[in-house]
């Protein structure tokens, strides 16, 4: 937008269609935008909590930014000194059938549907909703914002056009006063708080989301999932299974002396099971204390000459 201007007379078209868009968009009388949001301020105040004021607060505010805005756009893109490059200028043209027949359609509807259709969509008494939205009598305010005083119901259209007034002012007449405000370092505070939203996306990532993957991966990913679900689930099962067999591997030697070794091991542990009913605990611990003995023996025999005659 900051690099357009002066397509009032390129696309007249457009600027129509914008034009009646953004007075139906700011609440300007007789358009659709005037009576949905004028309804929804004037229930707002007739609710009479303090909560529903703060509501009407806002909305009037909210009325104000929306009229600045919209008269800010039709001014830096249609009414302001050209800014856009000589390439840009020669291609501006208006949009084809399939996008011109839509947006003149709902221009129409704009201008027309507000004023013809307000006492069937949310006049008192209208029956055009039936039982779709049931209200109770006691939530039912309509007919106290015939009672509103005559000023508060013309207070969003007074600061609406205040807001479109000054919106055309400070970007006609006003933009190096504003330019030079703009440059100021209070200014600049000012708009990277609002333009940073609050800084809410920094605190909601750095309190919630960043703590929360971090504790996800060291965690649930480290601990859980690499740790507790992989050593006792099936990554575990066919780890452990592998260093069994190769642990079983070990007792194949080709010694018969070894093999009696295992015989007269093995039998004295079947006799203690069977016959002493020794608990099984201790014989799995003496169990794995021989199968580590045997697997550091075998170790050592595999070792080349020179380094058994260091070991010895």
């Amino acid at each position: 937008m900051r690099k357009m201007g002066g397509m009032k007379k390129l696309l007249p078209f457009s600027f129509g269609i914008m034009l009646i868009g953004s007075f139906a968009l700011m609440g300007f009388p007789f358009l659709a935008g005037f009576y949905s949001k004028d309804v929804i301020l004037e229930v707002s105040y007739a609710t009479f909590t303090i909560s529903a004021h703060i509501s009407f607060i806002l909305g009037i505010l909210a009325a104000f930014c929306t009229a600045f805005y919209s008269i800010r756009l039709l001014y830096l893109v249609f009414l302001s000194d050209a800014s856009n490059t000589k390439i840009t200028t020669f291609n501006a043209h208006e949009g084809g059938i399939r996008m011109t027949l839509p947006l003149f359609l709902l221009c129409f509807l704009s201008i027309l549907i507000g004023f013809c259709s307000k006492d069937f969509f949310i006049g008192f008494g209208t029956d055009f909703w039936g039982s779709a939205l049931f209200t109770t009598p006691f939530k039912y305010t309509l007919p106290d914002i015939e009672f509103i005083n005559i000023y508060l119901k013309c207070l969003p259209l007074i600061i609406t056009v205040l807001g479109a007034i000054f919106s055309f002012l400070l970007y006609k007449y006003l933009i190096v006063f504003y330019y030079s405000i703009k440059k100021t370092l209070l200014f600049k505070k000012y708009y990277n708080f609002f333009n940073k939203k609050w800084y809410f996306d920094r605190i909601y990532n750095e309190l919630l989301t960043q703590v929360t993957l971090k504790s996800s991966y060291s965690y649930y990913y480290n601990t859980i999932d690499r740790g507790l679900i992989e050593k006792f689930g099936p990554f575990g099962i066919i780890l452990t299974i592998n260093n069994v067999v190769k642990d079983i591997k070990t007792f194949q030697t080709g010694f018969i002396f070894d093999y009696l070794t295992y015989f007269v091991v093995f039998s004295i542990f079947f006799y203690l099971f069977a016959i002493e009913q020794i608990e099984l605990i201790v014989l799995l611990f003496f169990f794995y204390l021989f199968i580590q003995i045997h697997k550091s023996s075998t170790a050592i025999n595999k070792k080349p000459a020179n380094m058994l005659i260091d070991i010895a």
